[in-house]
């Protein structure tokens, strides 16, 4: 199960609307056919398992990290497939939460004669899927709040400035996580002060750029960003509550896709409905690399569902400076946001701290 955890994670951030699923075949204790779902619309990782091991197929085991499909979508039901291939055992990580599926693969082996377990490696395959998931749920990406900064707490200095607080070692693990989400997204005050291409750069592995999400309420974003000039396929899509409809137009001439959204009681964007929209869009994955600002924002509506924090072995040494957050937060300690599953890994020579977000309190 675990070598099928390891090809799953292959096709994360590319399978939307579905969710990232690998399989592998074992008979006699020897692995005979693996495989993942690469994208919606091509064969589910069971049948590349199943055509990778042939007649071995046949009596075999099957360990695959979701329920295998009982529905015809774009591809015909998995279910079928592993009966007819006659496999004798499924191991099963987690049922599928999808109320099409839920239950009806599993049934539906089992009455096919085939031994059917269910909760190996359960935790680690529902994390796999938290995307797809909350998508059902809510319609919204699962959004991840990526940060760098300093060991007295800090993102950057009194005039702002960040580069570089993490490592290389740290930032080449954020362009990894970069290509595996559909969509990173920052607020106009780090364009403007940064001028990101917010693409993906790896040596080693085959890549594509995520969609580039900028919230810009007041339509300052600058023609010549280097987003919008660089070689990518990805769009950029600027989020705005403006009605400048002389600006929008230039920005979509030089190259930008426009997204009119309504504003809320400050007239900035309603980040409520811009989750909305990605939702629509069939965004499962949403990394959040925007500033403080836009972080609270997010923060405040309760649109993070976990933080990724690289600590770095640095001091800025005094006040002001800025953090994790803006504005003011609670008062009283029985009032912080509480935080789940924490982890702890080193990252070069920083620290890296992940977290669920279990409750949302900052006001």
């Amino acid at each position: 199960m675990q070598r099928a955890l390891e090809l799953a994670e292959q096709g994360r951030g590319r399978t939307a609307p579905n969710p990232a699923v690998g399989a592998v075949i074992v008979n006699n204790g020897q692995i005979v056919g693996e495989g993942f779902h690469p994208q919606a619309g091509k064969p589910h990782a069971e049948v590349y398992a199943l055509k990778q091991a042939g007649c071995s197929a046949q009596g075999a085991d099957i360990y695959v990290t979701l329920e295998p499909c009982s529905h015809t979508g774009r591809t015909p039901p998995c279910v079928r497939a592993l009966i007819a291939a006659g496999i004798r055992r499924a191991y099963i990580a987690i049922i599928d939460p999808d109320p099409r599926v839920s239950g009806a693969g599993i049934r539906l082996l089992r009455e096919a004669g085939i031994m059917v377990e269910v909760g190996l490696c359960q935790d680690q395959a529902a994390e796999l899927i938290a995307g797809f998931s909350k998508h059902l749920r809510k319609g919204q990406p699962w959004t991840i709040y990526k940060a760098a900064m300093t060991l007295d707490g800090y993102t950057a200095t009194a005039v702002g400035d960040s580069r570089w607080i993490s490592c290389d070692e740290s930032r080449l693990r954020v362009h990894r996580l970069r290509n595996r989400v559909e969509a990173i997204m920052v607020g106009i005050e780090t364009v403007l002060k940064d001028d990101p291409l917010l693409n993906v750069r790896l040596p080693d592995e085959e890549t594509r750029d995520p969609l580039r999400v900028i919230v810009d309420s007041r339509l300052r974003f600058p023609l010549t960003a280097k987003m919008l000039t660089q070689p990518s396929m990805a769009t950029t899509l600027i989020a705005t509550c403006s009605e400048d409809h002389a600006r929008i137009d230039a920005l979509e001439a030089a190259g930008a896709e426009m997204l009119m959204l309504p504003g809320d009681d400050a007239d900035h964007v309603s980040l409520p409905a811009l989750w909305d929209e990605l939702g629509r869009r069939q965004i499962h994955h949403l990394l959040l690399e925007g500033g403080s600002t836009l972080a609270t924002s997010a923060w405040k509506a309760c649109l993070i569902d976990e933080l990724m924090v690289f600590v770095a072995p640095r001091l800025v040494g005094g006040c002001p400076s800025i953090g994790l957050f803006s504005g003011v937060g609670t008062t009283l300690m029985a009032d912080n946001a509480i935080l789940d599953d924490m982890h702890y890994e080193t990252s070069g020579r920083d620290l890296l701290i992940s977290a669920k977000v279990q409750t949302c309190l900052l006001d």
